[in-house]
């Protein structure tokens, strides 16, 4: 998946490019530097859209891999239950 930015007025000026570039990721639409819009094929926003029933059907969104999760291991220890 590629991002890709354009200013307000790169768009305006080439509607056709950001079109061509939405089919291969979202076109982040800049104003002033920071980017209020997103730009999309419906076929993204279709699949971001939809429900998602269970956690295999999540895990299974294209680009699921490129998202870094690296949780830390945790030890939990038994302790004896103090009963008096």
């Amino acid at each position: 998946m590629t991002i890709t930015s354009l200013s307000s007025r790169e768009l305006s000026q080439n509607v056709a490019r950001a079109k061509k570039a939405a089919k291969n990721g979202p076109v982040f639409i800049t104003d002033r530097g920071k980017p209020p819009y997103a730009l999309l094929s419906f076929e993204d926003y279709q699949r971001l859209t939809r429900q998602r029933r269970n956690i295999g059907d999540a895990l299974a969104m294209p680009g699921v891999a490129d998202i870094g999760f690296g949780p830390l291991r945790v030890t939990i220890g038994a302790r004896p239950a103090d009963l008096s």
